[in-house]
Parts: C-alpha cells; structure tokens; sequence
C-alpha cells in the first residue's frame, strides 16, 4: 500500500494565496489590538481553505518491475583463441547465477559474433547494445555486463554521450601474459599488367618478445616457395611477376613465435587482379568484301585493342614505272610483320586470306611456328580456303587441322551451336540460341570441310563444321567456315549475336581464364567457397581442398549447366585453400574478411576504460578470480564499482494496478466541521 495526499483547488491557487494573506492580515491586526477569537478565526480560515484545496487522499496498488541488466557476450573469432571461450562460457553462467540472487534483476544475454565474411567488420559490441537498449525502457535499465577479451571495434569516440543512466562494466577473459606475432601488409596493388612486376611492401609486428629475425616463407600460388628473415617492424617490399590474368595469389607466412596467442596472424594475403595491357592484334584481310568493314568496325571499337590492318591489293609483282609520289597504295611490309614484329601480336586474324605471291612460305611456317609457341590465329575462311591457293595447302597447315574438301556450300541456314559447343564457354548460352531453333539471321555459304582435331562448337549446312577450336601445344587456333558473319552485323533477317561471338573467340584466344574451357576455380562468396569446374567431360570428379592449417575435404560437384559443375564449402579458416581434382590444380585466398580480429588479438582493457569511466562501471580481468567479482545493487548516485566487486543500479522501477482516493473535504462531516468552526468564531464574537 502507497498512501499519499493530492489536492485538486476548487479555485486557482493564486486566489488561493490572496485570501491566506488577506485572511492573515485580519488575523493578525485582531492579535495586535489585543480582540478576542484570533484564534478561532484562524481556525475557521484554515478550515475554509483547506475546504478550497479540496484534498485528497490517495492510496496506490503498485506492482513492482523488476530492474533489467543486459549481458553483451563477445563470441567473436578473436575469442576463440587461448582459453578464452571457456573462461566467457564460465563467466555467464556464473554471470546469470549471480543475477537471479540478487532478486527483482531480469539479465538479458546478447551475444555477438564475427566470421570471415566481410559482412561482420570487427567486434561491434556496443551496437548490439544499443540494439537490446531499444527494447528496454530508460527506467529500468540497471546497467550492461560485457564478457569480452577487450578487442572491442565500435567503442564510441565520445563515451560521455553515450546517455545511458547506468554503468557499464567490462569482464576481460585473455590473460596479460598474451604474446603475438602478426604480418602487416602496407602496400598491396589490386591490379598489375601481365608480365610486369608490382611491389607488395609488408611488415612484421609482435608483442611481448625480442625483436631478432625471424624466417618469413613467400608462396606464390603456382606452388613456388623463398624463405627470407625479416626483422620485426622494419618495412620489406616484395617484387611480385603478374604471370597470367585473373587472381595472382601471394601468400606471406612468419614463422610462429612459441607460446603466441595465435597463428591465423602470422599470414597475410596479398591478391593482384592481372589484368592484360592493350592488346595487338593484326588483321590481314585477302580482298575487300563486304565483312571487312565489320571486322574492322569491330576491333575499332574495343578501346583496349590496337588494330594494325592491312588488305593485299598490290602484290610485289605489280611493279611499274610509276613514281613513288604517285602510288596510292604500299607494298606489304611482310617481313617487318611476319619477322621482326610478330612475337609482338597476341592474335594474328586471317579474313578471306589466300596466296597471291604476298607471304612467302617461310614466313607461313613462321606463324604456325608462332601458335605453337603460345599466339593465337583466327582464320575468318571464305572460297579462298576451299582454293588450292588457300591456307591450308601452305605450312600453316601444320596447326589448322581442318581439310577442306574444295566444294563450297550454298544456301541459307541458321548456325547451330552443337553438343559440344553447348559445353564450351566460347558457344555456351550464345543470346539467341535457345530452344532447338535459334533466334537469328541466316547465313548463305560454308566452306564444306572435315575437322581432323579440335572442337566443333559450331554447324551450318548438313551439320557440317562451321566454327573449329583447337589447342596447338602452347598457342590456339579458331577457323570459321564462313564469310557471311557480317549479316548479322547488318541486322538481316534480326542479326545475331556476332559481336559477343567474336569477343568470346577473341579472349579465349587470349588464354583469359573467364573462357577457358577446362577450367577449375574457387571463389569466396560471404561464408563458402564456391567450387567451379568447367568441364567437355560428361562428369566432374570430386574435388580436394587442401585447408590453410593442412586438414583436408572433399568436395562433390554437381552440374548447374551443361559443361558447368559447382558446389559450396563453408569457410572454417582464412588462407590460401588449395584445390585439386586430379586433373587441375588451383587456389583461392580466402582473406581475414575480419581482419580487425586477427590484426591484433592480445587481450586489452584500455579500448573499454574510457566508457567505464564515463558510465561509472569497472573493469576485471577473470584470470584474477575463481569465478567473478562480487555483484550487488546499489541507488542511483551511489558508487558502482570497486576492487573486487561490481553494482548494478536498483531504479525502483514500478506499474501502478489501481488507484484508491478519498476526499477529504467532501463528505458531510468535512462539511459539519467547517460550519462547526464558524459557529464556534460566531459565538465567541457575540460573547
């Protein structure tokens, strides 16, 4: 029960005031000239004034709410190390046993956590907090417990506006002994031109030892391994080749430091995006015809291309006695080309190529010698390669691998992308080639030949061959069988898809991993790796990871489209993940996606001092206690920590259920009194 007085003035209280003083006055002048009945008209003024006021008395049934606490559990991957999950498990449940003696204390448990992804930058947990404060009225907050090794990543800049009206106290689960060792990257590009060199800059930090050498191994992920020593804190650049397109894995390890909190530190990823300079290509067209325009237009158009074009209209024979300053046109410059400058191109295009005397054999046996040393050569064939002056009767046939019959194939068709080409990246999912009849243009003439090697991706007329790949040891060659490409250009009968056909040939005679045809590849994607095996095979064998820490797993793939096979493996640890099949090998860097966790693990109470300072909580390492600091309560403005024991705050906090209230000078007998006491002032003035 709760009993209290109110009032409710009948009148305002300023003419309240005004009769008192009026009221007094009469009083007192009755006082000073020494008349009778001061006192009882003082009484009866009291008594008419506190009928005015009109009172109340007023009984509350109040239920009392119980005071909430709130436990930010750290659960982060830093609190994996040493034995700091088993000290935080300990800690709550000692944290909760202790809360429910306390009595009319509610705690609430928060945990946070942290992974590899990139999603979760660090331990947030003050966000947390003040994601549980939003469910918490002000009034009964009595105050926030965090179990944390100290590593906290949102401490706010300015504790003392935090605005909460209880402590926040800190339960420190590492050790002061801790000692680490960690690898710092400084400089790490994210792209590098292929074949040039980038310089990764790291360095070597620790805590808690001497500062001698250390031994620093550097992995490249074509398995290439150096060992160098490294003085901690001194800065190291690193030359690095970017070999080839795509991801370009550097991984740096230090060799442990004993007794350290934790190794995951001591490796550090540095991933270069190699991205190719601008690309040379050569176009050589035979005769003008109406696709060369659209060959030209083509390679024009791409910015990262420089296009050297050239087309045979004056063969070295046609000479005359016409002055120099008079010809229009150049003789082919074959030995600069096909000499001095080939190694220079990375694809050699032939458009409608045949032998007028230009390119003597030598120079033919030079670009088949050029493929198979790693260039690539894209034959765009017309009636000239079914000719005995064609192509394919020079020594260029050591690598062309399709014989033509001589016969040339006229009628309109629709290029079809078969089987195998259905599984290659260069004709998988081409736009317009679904369903079993394209959505695209016809074309009018084939070259009917017979492929010998390499992959027919395309078929025109009767099936026959109309796009051929081949591998020719180190280098790559695509013939096309057909001159007619450019009506899809031309947008006859809707066109097709020839620019993206010629920008897939193109890259995957540039070797770029993104169309390679057998091709096994991981990537991170939040908390997995995501396992891709391009494959012509009709099944894809498991595949083996090879873990950072040297545990292994196996992996089934299972096709998502044909030629395409992936599956999913979460990501227990960052590091280089090696993957193999059998057949090919790859890698992928899975980065700290958290590195605040791992760039410095040691246990600390310096980030949480200021906030506990500000909010009037403490700080307690448990490697001090057998359990925790005595908890107890204490009122607002007191004292909320000290050595050795920690307070939550007691708000008192309470609902009311119901409300009695009795007036007290509204009855009857309030009534009789106030007309009692006038009679009395009455009778004694007549007396």
């Amino acid at each position: 029960m709760n009993w209290d007085i109110t009032f409710a003035p009948i009148v305002p209280w300023p003419v309240l005031v005004a009769l008192a003083v009026v009221g007094l006055a009469f009083i007192a002048i009755t006082v000073m000239t020494r008349g009778r009945g001061w006192i009882l008209r003082g009484l009866a003024l009291a008594l008419l004034l506190a009928a005015l006021v009109n009172p109340s008395l007023r009984n509350e049934d109040r239920e009392n709410l119980s005071d909430i606490a709130i436990a930010v559990v750290d659960h982060s991957r830093s609190q994996g190390f040493g034995d700091r999950t088993q000290r935080t498990e300990r800690a709550l449940n000692d944290l909760k046993q202790a809360v429910a003696r306390l009595g009319n204390t509610e705690l609430r448990v928060v945990t946070v956590t942290s992974n590899v992804s990139a999603e979760n930058d660090g331990t947030r947990l003050f966000g947390a907090l003040n994601e549980a404060l939003s469910e918490v009225p002000p009034e009964r907050f009595a105050g926030a417990v965090f179990i944390t090794d100290g590593e906290v990543h949102d401490v706010p800049a300015e504790p003392g506006k935090l605005g909460l009206n209880a402590p926040i106290h800190g339960l420190i689960t590492g050790s002061r002994k801790e000692i680490d060792r960690r690898i710092i990257l400084e400089q790490s590009p994210r792209f590098g031109i292929v074949g040039k060199e980038q310089t990764v800059r790291f360095r070597v930090e620790q805590t808690g030892s001497q500062a001698s050498p250390i031994g620093v191994t550097i992995r490249l992920n074509n398995g290439e391994e150096q060992t160098i020593d490294v003085t901690p804190g001194q800065s190291v650049s690193l030359p690095v080749l970017v070999d080839h397109g795509g991801q370009n894995i550097t991984e740096i390890i230090a060799d442990a430091l004993p007794g350290e909190i934790t190794e995951q530190n001591n490796r550090a990823i540095s991933i270069i995006e190699g991205i190719r300079d601008r690309l040379r290509v050569l176009l050589v067209s035979g005769e003008p015809h109406p696709g060369e325009r659209t060959w030209r237009n083509l390679l024009k158009a791409d910015a990262s291309v420089d296009l050297v074009h050239f087309t045979i209209l004056r063969p070295p024979e046609k000479q005359d006695g016409t002055p120099i300053k008079e010809l229009s046109l150049i003789a082919f410059p074959t030995r600069e080309l096909f000499v001095e400058k080939l190694d220079e191109f990375d694809l050699i295009i032939f458009d409608r190529y045949q032998r007028r005397g230009i390119l003597p054999m030598m120079y033919l046996a030079n670009i088949a010698d050029y493929v198979k040393r790693g260039g690539a050569v894209l034959v765009a064939a017309g009636p000239d390669f079914a000719a005995e002056d064609g192509l394919y009767n020079t020594p260029l046939n050591a690598v062309l691998q399709v014989a033509p019959s001589g016969q040339i194939l006229e009628g309109g068709f629709k290029p079809q992308v078969t089987d195998r080409g259905q599984r290659h990246p260069v004709t998988r999912g081409l736009p317009g080639a679904e369903g079993t009849t394209p959505n695209w243009g016809r074309w009018f003439r084939l070259v009917d030949a017979e492929a010998q090697a390499g992959e027919v991706v395309m078929s025109g007329l009767d099936n026959k061959p109309l796009l051929v790949l081949s591998r020719e040891e180190q280098g790559r060659l695509a013939l096309l069988l057909s001159d007619h490409g450019w009506l899809w250009a031309r947008g006859y009968e809707g066109g097709g898809p020839q620019t993206e056909l010629l920008r897939r040939l193109a890259h995957w005679l540039m070797k770029e991993p993104d169309l390679e045809e057998e091709y096994l590849s991981g990537k991170q994607d939040n908390d997995n790796i995501v396992i891709e095996r391009r494959t012509m095979a009709d099944t894809a064998n498991p595949v083996m990871v090879t873990l950072p820490s040297g545990g292994t797993k196996e992996v089934e793939l299972r096709q998502v489209t044909p030629g395409v096979w992936r599956a999913g493996l979460p990501v227990t640890e960052p590091g280089i993940h090696r993957l193999a099949d059998g057949k090919l090998t790859a890698a992928v860097a899975i980065g700290s996606a958290d590195p605040k966790e791992t760039a410095d693990p040691v246990a600390t109470d310096a980030k949480l001092a200021p906030v506990a300072r500000a909010t009037g909580g403490g700080l307690y390492w448990l490697e001090d206690y057998s359990g925790l600091p005595r908890i107890s309560k204490a009122d607002a403005g007191r004292q909320m920590a000290g050595s050795g024991w920690l307070a939550l705050k007691a708000n008192k906090a309470h609902r009311v259920r119901a409300v009695h209230e009795l007036p007290l000078f509204s009855t009857l007998g309030s009534l009789a009194l106030l007309l009692m006491g006038f009679a009395a002032m009455w009778y004694r003035e007549g007396r």
